[in-house]
């Protein structure tokens, strides 16, 4: 029988406060799960109860046919890493790793041959009898992940566990949590608010929205088919444009420009709906043209995506360029490279094109939520 969780409209109120709100979700077996989302969506919350550390006020977990909801933290069999890691300081690390396996009673030699197992895993084999307090922020983190294997759990759960790791060390990180996952297949949930984290990270991720799930799907499948405008401006940079309907695979932006679009969700009646395009996807060109009215009669009859701006800001990383250009009733943010566009400067008159295969119609409508 599979060990695929379930979760069946979960909800939990602490008071009058609704903090989760019908969640419905499988966790596919052997995959990284992440639970992505602001401050106070619920997402811990929700974490919290599979672990068994709170209890749904209504709904039901079950794996492999089980019935989890009521069983207690400690009968779970899942392996959880805290946000502050919760090591014992005044134990090696070999103590912290087999801490659990004492719990269960195994025998001394069972636990030093799974403390050296873990040790090799997590490339820290000559450590074992080091104090925790002596350990770097990266070691700390690959201790308390092992201390969460070490009795080989069904589930691994990640509560923020790189939050306190400087932006280096955190990225680092990541990708040895990822590698380490996927060496030993095990079905994973972590719950993060960095949209980057979820996108190196996972296989699924959950966004979640005052409670709700707003949407499931792939990395890829969220960041470019967001379902409505909090997705699209949560995960990754965007430009999110209010537009209005205007005829069939075509709208009107703010300034009065007519944009094609191809290939997006049909719009219904009366829905309040903004053009998404990713700043990677806006071709921009220099412009030779002296001023603004200029570039609008040039393209006049040309390609209707075709907008005429003025840089007004520039970030400048070495490989990469973030610029941003005044258009007519908005403003585009734009991804590129000093060698696409070479003397890119504030105050140049630029060219902005917007491909209608990357123009995206979302919903703007608040509170609409997948169930």
């Amino acid at each position: 029988m599979s060990n695929q969780l379930v979760i069946e409209n979960v909800n939990k109120q602490f008071g009058a406060v609704q903090v989760v709100k019908h969640v419905n979700l499988s966790i596919p077996e052997g995959k990284l799960v992440c639970f992505l989302g602001p401050s106070g969506c619920g997402k811990t919350t929700l974490l919290r109860m599979i672990a068994g550390l709170e209890t749904p006020t209504s709904g039901r977990l079950t794996m492999a046919g089980k019935d989890l909801t009521n069983v207690p933290a400690c009968e779970r069999d899942f392996g959880m890493v805290f946000q502050s890691l919760a090591l014992f300081p005044h134990m090696s690390v070999a103590g912290n790793i087999a801490y659990p396996l004492r719990l269960r009673k195994v025998d001394k030699q069972s636990q030093e041959k799974r403390v050296d197992e873990l040790l090799q895993l997590i490339q820290l084999p000559h450590m074992a009898n080091r104090p925790v307090a002596q350990l770097s922020g990266g070691q700390r983190q690959r201790v308390a992940i092992a201390r969460a294997l070490a009795s080989a759990p069904k589930l691994l759960l990640l509560d923020e566990p790189l939050s306190a790791l400087d932006a280096k060390l955190r990225e680092a990180m990541q990708v040895e949590i990822r590698l380490l996952q996927q060496r030993l297949g095990i079905t994973t949930i972590m719950v993060t608010h960095d949209q980057r984290e979820a996108m190196t990270m996972a296989d699924v991720i959950v966004v979640m929205e005052q409670g709700r799930i707003a949407q499931i799907g792939s990395p890829l499948e969220v960041y470019r088919d967001p379902v409505n405008e909090f997705v699209a401006d949560f995960i990754g940079l965007g430009n999110i444009l209010p537009a209005v309907p205007n005829g069939d695979q075509r709208v009107r932006l703010a300034g009065g420009q007519q944009i094609d679009i191809s290939g997006s969700r049909k719009i219904s009646d009366g829905q309040e709906i903004r053009l998404l395009i990713r700043p990677e996807d806006v071709c921009l060109k220099i412009s030779e043209a002296v001023g603004h009215k200029d570039l609008q009669s040039s393209i006049r009859n040309d390609n209707n995506n075709c907008l005429p701006g003025q840089v007004s800001f520039i970030r400048d990383v070495g490989s990469s360029l973030e610029a941003t250009i005044d258009c007519s009733g908005f403003s585009l943010t734009v991804a590129t490279s000093p060698r696409e566009v070479p003397g890119l400067a504030i105050g140049s008159q630029v060219l902005a094109t917007l491909p209608p295969h990357a123009c995206k119609l979302i919903d703007a409508s608040p509170g609409r939520l997948a169930a």
